[in-house]
């Protein structure tokens, strides 16, 4: 092959593998909990609060409190994810950049995204995790911390299937509920991390969990 056409070769093959690599990728199988893992101040294994329904939705107890989280640590992604109460509306969130683990503590240093009632789509520093934008309410306010929320509460009632939609780039976390921009924060002082979701005492469900690497 001509040293011109190898080249036309070569360049194809690596467009076609960004093109390839920007698709989004399913975090769960859709069959088990394989990288996947449960975490908390008791340890248990990932199948005591979870479980995977035929449709790929997973079910989760929501107790004890904890967080399941990815084996892999990801940056500069957009995650993508679907989750409703499946009775009663309660708390929880979507970790990122998780770095550690809880041992003596219930939470590991992480950025929370709110999918708390009422408060959804709020950014909270974890662990003594910092970012540049000043708190919206005061430091030690009960019952947590918040970065810019939104204007407008985009949160669907209880029952129905709300999107949340978070991209890490760099220093910069934005968030997106049910697709209306709700934070951003910048200076993060994480990167990159692991990914998780909340256990906070009440039963929820997730779906179409993805990531799309940037």
């Amino acid at each position: 092959m001509p040293p011109s056409l190898l080249l036309l070769s070569v360049l194809a093959c690596s467009v076609a593998s960004a093109i390839a690599a920007e698709k989004p990728a399913a975090l769960f199988n859709g069959k088990d909990f394989a990288g996947w893992e449960y975490l908390a101040t008791t340890p248990a294994d990932i199948a005591t609060v979870c479980s995977m329904k035929p449709d790929g939705t997973i079910a989760i107890v929501g107790k004890p409190n904890g967080y399941i989280a990815t084996t892999a640590s990801h940056q500069n992604y957009k995650l993508h994810a679907e989750w409703r109460w499946t009775g009663q509306p309660g708390n929880g969130g979507v970790l990122v950049h998780i770095n550690g683990g809880p041992k003596d503590r219930q939470w590991p240093m992480s950025f929370q995204v709110q999918t708390k009632n009422k408060a959804v789509g709020d950014l909270l520093p974890m662990a003594g995790v910092t970012f540049a934008e000043p708190f919206t309410t005061p430091p030690g306010a009960n019952p947590s911390f918040k970065a810019r929320g939104g204007s407008v509460d985009s949160e669907k009632p209880a029952g129905e299937w709300n999107t949340c939609d978070i991209v890490c780039r760099g220093d910069t976390i934005e968030v997106t509920i049910n697709g209306v921009a709700q934070n951003k924060v910048t200076g993060c002082s994480l990167r990159e991390g692991k990914i998780g979701f909340q256990l906070e005492g009440l039963p929820f469900e997730l779906r179409n969990v993805t990531l799309e690497r940037l």
